[in-house]
C-alpha cells in the first residue's frame, strides 16, 4: 500500500513537473518577437546584397539593383505589404551588416556551416555548386580540379566568399591573385591577365552569355555541392515559416521559374 502511494505522488509530481515546463516554455515562445512583427511594424524589408553577383544582384550606376534576386526580393515585400529597402554590402561585410542592418540577405547567398554558426536560412531555392570559367580556347585543359590546380595555373577569385574559401582550401599549386572588384573580374581573363576562375555554376552560365569568349566549364557537373536560399535571422521559427510559405508558392505557381528564366536562360 504505502508502495502505491509512493508510486502515485512520483507520478503527480513528475506530471506537475512537465505542467510546469510546458507553461514556462510556452510563456517564452508567446513572449519571442519575430523579425517578421518588425518588418509589419517598420513597413519595409531591409535587403543586404553585394551587388556585384550578377545574374543574382548588380548595382546600377545610378545606385538602383537589379537581377534575380532583386526581383524576387520586390516580390516577397509585396507579398509581406512592405517595402523593399535594399541595403549595400560586400561578402567580406555581409555577416557583419546582416545582423546590423538587415532583416534578410539576398542575391546569390550560399548556405555554409561557417554562416549557420550566426545566422539561419530558408529553405534553398536553388541548387548551384562550383565550376569553372576560362577563355573557351583553354577550357580542354581545365577539365578537372587537378588539371586546374597546376603551377602554370593563373586562378583568380573575388574576396571575401565562398568562393575565396574554395579556392584557398583546393589551389594548393595554382597561383591565385585576389581581384578585389566582381564586376570586372572576369575581364581579366578575357584579357588574358588570368586564365580561370571557379565560381557558382549560374554565375558562369550568366558570365559566358556575356562575354563570348569565355566558356563555363561542365556547369551541369559542379566541383563542388552547394545550396542557395535566403539568410535570416538566427532561431527566427516565425519569418522563416512564412519566407519559406511564399517561395513554395512561387515555385508552385510558376512565378518563380518566370524570374529563373529571365536572368538565367
Amino acid at each position: 500500500m504505502a508502495a502505491n502511494i509512493i508510486i502515485i505522488n512520483m507520478k503527480n509530481l513528475f506530471i506537475q513537473a512537465l505542467i510546469s515546463f510546458f507553461a514556462i516554455y510556452g510563456a517564452a515562445a508567446h513572449a519571442q518577437t519575430s523579425r517578421l512583427d518588425e518588418v509589419f511594424k517598420s513597413g519595409k524589408l531591409r535587403i543586404c546584397m553585394t551587388g556585384d553577383y550578377r545574374p543574382f544582384t548588380y548595382q546600377r550606376a545610378d545606385g538602383t539593383f537589379e537581377g534575380m534576386d532583386v526581383d524576387l526580393g520586390m516580390s516577397l515585400a509585396k507579398a509581406l505589404g512592405v517595402n523593399a529597402q535594399f541595403v549595400k554590402t560586400s561578402w567580406p561585410n555581409l555577416m557583419g551588416d546582416f545582423i546590423e542592418k538587415c532583416d534578410i540577405a539576398m542575391g546569390g547567398v550560399s548556405i555554409t556551416l561557417e554562416r549557420l554558426k550566426k545566422a539561419g536560412f530558408a529553405e534553398f531555392h536553388m541548387l548551384d555548386g562550383k565550376s569553372a570559367i576560362a577563355r573557351c580556347a583553354d577550357t580542354a585543359k581545365f577539365q578537372t580540379l587537378d588539371a586546374i590546380d597546376q603551377p602554370t595555373t593563373r586562378a583568380i577569385v573575388n574576396p571575401g566568399g565562398t568562393n575565396e574559401r574554395y579556392a584557398r582550401a583546393n589551389f594548393k599549386r595554382a597561383k591565385l591573385t585576389v581581384h578585389p572588384d566582381n564586376v570586372s573580374i572576369f575581364e581579366q581573363i578575357v584579357q588574358g591577365e588570368a586564365d580561370i576562375m571557379v565560381t557558382d555554376s549560374s554565375e558562369t552560365l550568366w558570365q559566358s552569355k556575356q562575354h563570348p569568349e569565355l566558356c563555363a566549364i561542365n556547369p551541369d557537373k559542379p566541383l563542388q555541392f552547394a545550396e542557395k536560399a535566403y539568410m535570416l535571422p538566427r532561431g527566427d521559427i516565425p519569418f522563416k515559416a512564412w519566407v519559406d510559405a511564399w517561395m513554395h508558392m512561387q515555385k508552385e505557381t510558376g512565378a518563380y521559374q518566370q524570374v529563373f528564366n529571365k536572368w538565367l536562360k
